[in-house]
């Protein structure tokens, strides 16, 4: 039976580049991988025909051959490998399970990052708004100290581990499938230790309180996140430590509100300051100061206090402080302050002019009213 044109075969242009072709070869031999196809004798076929076109178009004698005198090039001798045989199947596709299982190159060392870690930090409005400096303590994985991480024993030999050459990590290979594994000598470190380290029995790492200095600038809020680069978990083989995250939790404040760089607070008034005005003291984070409250004030009104507020990390904008006045019903009154109140209250009845709200209200209810008897 005749072949299909190997450029056919893999879908690509005769004049294409040695990277598309591998591109274009990764992709048909995963969808017609044997053990992605289970007794399917045509894409068994077809992963036998995908290989060939592959071998033999990624090698520049064999490709200079094929174009020439296409299939005849191999039929005496043969040098496209025929089937499965030729080329190692495990390096061809050497490429393709490096990107699958994330291994490294043969005969180099296995270095790994050391972890990140979070700590979650817990600080007042106050130390949010104007900064602060926080000692933490946190469990972690150091570099030992007894054999400055290298896991063995002073004196010790320390070599390359013979069945991973240092990977780390061993491919095997079963049927037609490669697989990727931790190297079951070195358990993934990559290395033969004569004499592992009493203190750490080989790891190089060991588990350690550490007490850390972390400065809180100024304008964090809630979910801020802090990087301290290296102050993480260490790194296995002499590798970098990981960062250490710090995590801004803000709690709540008895007087104000936080809404990105402005702070809210309600401010109660008495019903003769609300009606007459005057002047109150306010809080801020700075202190306090003076807010004059105008006469006819009603309740829910809100005063704007510029620059009261909190100054973005980012920006260096400050915010405002944004009081909101709530008129307080006087209690506990006694028969002369309630006569006195009635009499107040009588010389306002029917004065429109002095409750303009109740005027407007009760005009809208009366019109809703007369709406609905139309």
């Amino acid at each position: 039976m005749s072949k299909r044109d190997y450029y056919e075969v893999l879908g690509v242009a005769r004049n294409a580049e040695e990277k598309e072709i591998k591109k274009a070869y990764k992709r048909l031999a995963m969808k017609y991988h044997p053990d992605r196809n289970p007794d399917d004798k045509d894409a068994e076929g077809k992963f036998k025909e995908v290989k060939e076109a592959y071998e033999v178009l990624t090698d520049a004698q064999k490709r200079a051959a094929y174009d020439q005198y296409g299939h005849a090039a191999f039929e005496q001798g043969g040098g496209a490998g025929g089937g499965f045989g030729g080329a190692d199947f495990g390096d061809i596709f050497g490429d393709i399970f490096s990107d699958m299982f994330g291994g490294g190159g043969r005969g180099r060392q296995r270095v790994v990052r050391g972890d990140d870690l979070r700590y979650d930090l817990e600080i007042t409005l106050e130390e949010a708004v104007k900064g602060t400096t926080k000692d933490i303590k946190i469990n972690t994985l150091a570099e030992c100290d007894s054999c400055h991480g290298s896991g063995a024993q002073e004196g010790s030999k320390v070599e390359t581990c013979p069945t991973c050459h240092g990977a780390g990590r061993v491919r095997r290979q079963q049927g037609f499938f490669v697989t990727e594994q931790v190297c079951p000598t070195c358990h993934g470190s990559g290395k033969k230790i004569e004499k592992p380290c009493s203190k750490c029995h080989g790891d190089g790492r060991v588990h350690k309180a550490k007490s850390l200095s972390v400065k809180i600038p100024p304008g964090v809020d809630s979910g801020n996140q802090l990087r301290l680069s290296g102050e993480g978990a260490a790194g296995e083989n002499g590798a970098p430590a990981g960062d250490l995250y710090v995590v801004i939790h803000v709690k709540d404040h008895q007087i104000f509100e936080r809404d990105g760089n402005n702070l809210y607070c309600e401010v109660p008034i008495s019903f003769t300051m609300a009606a007459l005005g005057g002047e109150i003291e306010v809080p801020t984070l700075d202190g306090r100061v003076k807010l004059k409250i105008p006469a006819e004030t009603q309740t829910g009104k809100l005063f704007r206090m510029r620059g009261k507020g909190v100054t973005s990390t980012r920006s260096h904008y400050a915010g405002d402080l944004i009081c909101k006045v709530i008129i307080e019903t006087p209690v506990k009154l006694n028969e002369e302050q309630k006569t006195l109140l009635k009499q107040l209250e009588e010389s306002l009845e029917g004065a429109g002019t002095h409750r303009p709200k109740s005027s407007t209200f009760l005009d809208g209810v009366k019109k809703f009213f007369d709406d609905l008897t139309k």
